[in-house]
């Protein structure tokens, strides 16, 4: 079993920046890909962002492009989630997610941490 838990959210202004973190732990694997995924009110969970297991390759979706950047730490078993130029249509409930291997399904999910960003 591998425990997810992503830390980071808050509030912030538009315009700013935060970092999330997800810390994982339990029977893990460094070189795991990872993700990250959002969810607003009222809306579908949407992907944002992830990275392979080495961290040499990473996708977007097109609403963060430029502006959010995924790395990771494996020392650590650590993702990070650098989100610059906040809008307000960024406010989500920001999930992290792992899974064994790329041609899979998303297996582990963390509880999620709040970002809201304010006009």
């Amino acid at each position: 079993q591998v425990h997810l838990v992503e830390s980071g959210g808050g509030l912030v202004q538009a315009g700013g920046s935060l970092r999330l973190s997800c810390a994982a732990s339990g029977r893990t694997s460094s070189y795991y890909p990872m993700g990250w995924f959002r969810q607003a009110p009222r809306k579908e969970r949407e992907f944002v962002a992830d990275i392979s297991g080495s961290g040499g390759i990473t996708h977007y979706a097109d609403s963060v492009k430029g502006r959010f950047t995924i790395s990771r730490d494996n020392a650590k078993n650590t993702v990070y989630l650098q989100m610059n130029s906040l809008k307000p249509e960024d406010t989500a409930v920001y999930y992290c997610a792992a899974k064994v291997t790329a041609f899979v399904d998303y297996s582990y999910w963390g509880q999620g941490t709040q970002v809201t960003v304010s006009s």
